[in-house]
């Protein structure tokens, strides 16, 4: 097999190997893809550098082509892992030590133990690519499209195992770029397929096309970097054509909603002060003005239902039925003196008694309590350890001539458990509502990370996401991804608007992650599967 016809494979390949033996120049190769890793961090919010992601990866997808084997490049994968993940969940550090009581020490050996858990799966990738490109050193566009499938099918796993941790994941970077048009067809896990497949063709485009001028230079190879250049800009095109279609259509008048913030500090939130506090804030807050919907953020009465005061019970339910507003509040559901529920409950003119919504994805030593590690729950200030989850197909919450589809938390991390639970509703939701407290992450990043998460849940379903938030980001997003309007962090303050829900499934919600692992698995097997006469060189 000629070199030039390896594709990311470097003209010098021998002379290449023989550098990189030494341990210095291995140490400096690992040290290259943690700082590709940092870089990498920066594509997501708040900095929404989408083109940085590409780039990173394209520097991952080169080094990782140069390595001496699986486990070079599984180790290159784990260095660029620990960089990303560490640079962009540190604010877990906060919650385990500033609100939670951690020692520092231990809160930061828990964020790097978590950082190095998660590493695996890039790790998984970079080794798994190697093996295909290892196979068919003979097709180097395949070997590019193969690197979008291994990262895609790995990231997929990362959302999946131990309940699954999707947190930054790569298609969220494109929330505000040329690939967003890709969601409503191939969710947040296919544009990430698409933009590492992009970040590779480019390394092929690039190593092609610079040996044009060699003497020994393959016009196959030159092809296949023209290929893959003129690849590389259509998918983005592509995307910026499918951005424009609607897929869903409006549906009723538009609704008015009022979002409201306390601002609560979660260092007192569950403390006497902080539930008395909170209780007298919201009951001023939901009372203060009518609308079609009022929704609070979660936990936003920080008490089970029961013990909700009497006389704020009455409150609330005569200012529903007095202004016909329909109030969507957080607070804990107790079905027994052990059976606990993080949940929403509503009322309203629309329907009878009390609407209520189980949380069903739950967090990890937040709301529930993995086998062996009540230790480490008792360390941290967190009320009511251990919850119940609640049903995946609950009903929505009727308002005036819509549904609104309540999500608490950490659970819009799931587009594809969002996008069931439309496509099992006998009449899908219109609109979305996600209500969170991220107080126990203070001032980071956190905050406008999971604002991008919200998006894309808008971009895949095209429906509106209303955002309630303790502390920030309380918004309104609109179908196509956009934030209509936005509250300030830290303050205390009501968003009112004007939203009108859709209606209809776009093909992400009817199919959900299937296709697009499908087609990474078909991918990999067909760039794994080595051609009679071809030398496996790993």
């Amino acid at each position: 097999m000629k070199p030039s016809l390896q594709g990311l494979a470097p003209a010098s390949a021998g002379h290449t190997a023989a550098r990189d033996r030494t341990l210095g120049a291995r140490v400096a190769r690992l040290l290259l893809a943690g700082v590709l890793g940092v870089a990498h961090t920066q594509a997501f919010a708040p900095h929404d550098w989408w083109w940085m992601q590409i780039l990173s990866l394209a520097g991952l997808a080169a080094i990782v082509a140069d390595s001496h084997g699986r486990r070079d490049a599984a180790a290159l994968g784990y260095a660029f892992g620990m960089g990303w993940f560490v640079s962009g969940i540190w604010w877990l550090y906060i919650s385990m030590h500033v609100y939670g009581g951690m020692p520092a020490w231990m809160a930061a050996l828990a964020v790097l133990l978590f950082s190095a858990y998660l590493s695996l799966y890039p790790a998984l990738a970079a080794g798994l690519w190697r093996w295909t490109r290892a196979r068919r050193p003979d097709a180097p566009l395949l070997g590019a499209l193969a690197f979008g499938a291994a990262w895609g099918v790995t990231e997929w796993l990362r959302g999946v195992v131990f309940t699954g941790f999707p947190w930054l994941s790569g298609g969220y970077a494109h929330t505000d770029g040329p690939l967003a048009g890709f969601a409503p067809l191939i969710g947040v896990y296919g544009i990430g397929v698409l933009a590492a497949a992009i970040a590779a063709l480019l390394v092929v485009a690039v190593r092609a096309l610079g040996r044009r001028a060699e003497p020994d230079a393959q016009r196959p190879a030159t092809r296949a970097g023209m290929v893959a250049l003129g690849l590389a800009i259509a998918v983005p095109l592509g995307g910026l054509a499918l951005a424009p279609l609607r897929w869903t259509e409006p549906v009723g008048e538009p609704v008015s909603v009022r979002l409201l913030q306390g601002n609560v500090a979660q260092d007192i939130k569950f403390e006497q002060v902080g539930i008395d506090r909170s209780i007298a804030l919201y009951r001023g807050m939901i009372t203060a003005e009518r609308a079609d919907l009022v929704v609070t953020p979660e936990t936003a009465f920080p008490v089970v239902l029961q013990d909700l005061p009497a006389e704020t019970a009455a409150a609330l339910r005569e200012f529903s039925t007095g202004t016909g507003t329909a109030v969507l509040f957080g607070a804990a559901g107790m079905d027994s003196p052990v059976d606990y529920t993080n949940s929403v409950f509503g009322i309203g003119p629309g329907f009878a008694g009390l609407y209520r919504y189980d949380k069903h994805h739950l967090v990890p030593f937040g709301e529930f309590i993995p086998l062996g590690f009540r230790w480490f729950v008792d360390m941290m200030k967190m009320p009511l350890g251990d919850f119940r989850r609640g049903g995946l197909a609950q009903p929505p919450l009727p308002v005036r001539d819509i549904t609104v589809a309540p999500n608490i938390c950490y659970e819009d991390l799931f587009g594809e458990e969002i996008a069931r639970t439309l496509r099992n509703q006998p009449q899908p939701a219109n609109i979305l509502a996600n209500v969170t407290n991220l107080a126990w992450f203070g001032d980071t990043i956190a905050l406008d990370q999971h604002l991008q998460i919200s998006r894309m849940r808008a971009l895949e379903t095209r429906r509106p996401m209303l955002r309630a938030t303790n502390t920030g980001m309380t918004a309104v997003v609109a179908p196509d991804g956009a934030v209509q309007a936005r509250l300030a962090t830290f303050t205390n303050g009501t968003l009112s608007a004007q939203v009108r829900g859709t209606q209809g499934l776009t093909p992400y919600v009817r199919w959900g992650n299937l296709p697009v692992l499908l087609a990474c698995l078909a991918l990999i097997g067909v760039a794994g599967w080595r051609r009679p006469g071809l030398t496996d060189s790993a």
